[in-house]
């Protein structure tokens, strides 16, 4: 037994009422699979460069959340929103038939499993978030009230344009210049030699202009809903979660994780809790893969471990000198 390979996927369409949802399922298709959720603006290749450092015994199911990467957009007059988002976790679960889940989620994909994670906690077996716990509590005045102005303004203006059935292609690039659009987006938090794992699920080849992409996700999600929620309640969301096994994995130039109750919370009351900080960006976990998987793979193997773990542990060895050293392939 050994790691997952990128090319050992299937690709799937999940049915929802406005379309599907986009998805590959790495590795092992005969057990249920950890659901990966992605960040916003992001797609489910964030996870490329992690994802062949983690142990082929279970399947990760990763997932592009509607408007993002290959998944269908909403209607025109639908408006993309976190708690929305929140329902896509079930969706999934009913699906497949799963009475439980297992959870990896970046940024917006992990803060939409801490919330699951506290509305459903006998449904969820095991959570790992990366650089984010919950978003902090967004105090309903200035810049923020200016924030949802704009953005509703701004979402009505792309409504109007999708409804007034515009033909006209977006500005087109070549991938180079994306992949550094890509980076500058992220506020170099992406890496730009790295940045083409993300592009290739959200652009579309040109057909005016040869050897030119535009970026074809959804323009309304950029102007999503953010759920406006205060720390009272993440610190009782916090408190459900009362023994489900929780890693977070902090990197250490972000300023991302989420208010210090909540952490405090989960610290002192999960016996399962565990929490890490690494050396890097919020997308550390694709830009130095290795330094989120020294962390995952014991979790996982403590928490959903392979069928034969007594045979599996003469590889653990291997395994950890490929979390290392891996990442110079990629």
């Amino acid at each position: 037994m050994g790691t997952l390979s990128l090319d050992d996927f299937k690709a799937v369409k999940i049915p929802v009422p406005w379309g599907h949802i986009s998805g590959r399922w790495y590795g092992n298709r005969t057990e249920r699979p950890i659901l990966a959720i992605h960040g916003w603006q992001d797609n489910l290749g964030t996870f490329d460069r992690l994802l062949p450092l983690l142990p082929d015994y279970l399947g990760i199911l990763c997932i592009d959340l509607p408007g993002h990467g290959r998944s269908c957009h909403l209607q025109p007059g639908m408006h993309y929103s976190v708690d929305d988002y929140v329902d896509i976790i079930p969706r999934v679960m009913k699906e497949y038939g799963w009475q439980k889940v297992s959870l990896l989620g970046h940024s917006m994909g992990a803060i939409l499993m801490f919330v699951f994670a506290a509305l459903a906690p006998h449904a969820v077996d095991m959570v790992i978030s990366l650089d984010i716990l919950i978003s902090e509590c967004r105090q309903p005045e200035g810049n923020n009230l200016r924030l949802a102005a704009h953005n509703m303004e701004k979402h009505l203006g792309e409504d109007e344009r999708l409804v007034g059935g515009c033909s006209r292609e977006p500005p087109a690039y070549p991938l180079q210049k994306m992949c550094s659009a890509l980076a500058k987006g992220s506020f170099n938090s992406v890496r730009q030699e790295v940045a083409h794992h993300m592009l290739h699920r959200q652009v579309t080849r040109s057909r005016l202009y040869p050897g030119k992409y535009y970026f074809s996700r959804d323009g309304r999600i950029k102007f999503i809903n953010h759920a406006y929620l205060d720390n009272g309640l993440f610190a009782e969301m916090a408190r459900r979660i009362e023994t489900n096994p929780y890693l977070v994995i902090k990197a250490s130039d972000s300023p991302y994780v989420g208010p210090s109750e909540a952490l405090s919370i989960l610290t002192a009351n999960n016996p399962n809790f565990e929490f890490h900080e690494v050396q890097g960006t919020h997308h550390v976990h694709l830009n130095e893969p290795e330094k989120c998987a020294q962390y995952i793979v014991p979790f996982l193997i403590r928490h959903r471990p392979p069928p034969t773990l007594n045979s599996w542990s003469k590889e653990q060895s291997l395994l950890g000198t490929k979390v290392f050293h891996a990442s110079s392939k990629l």
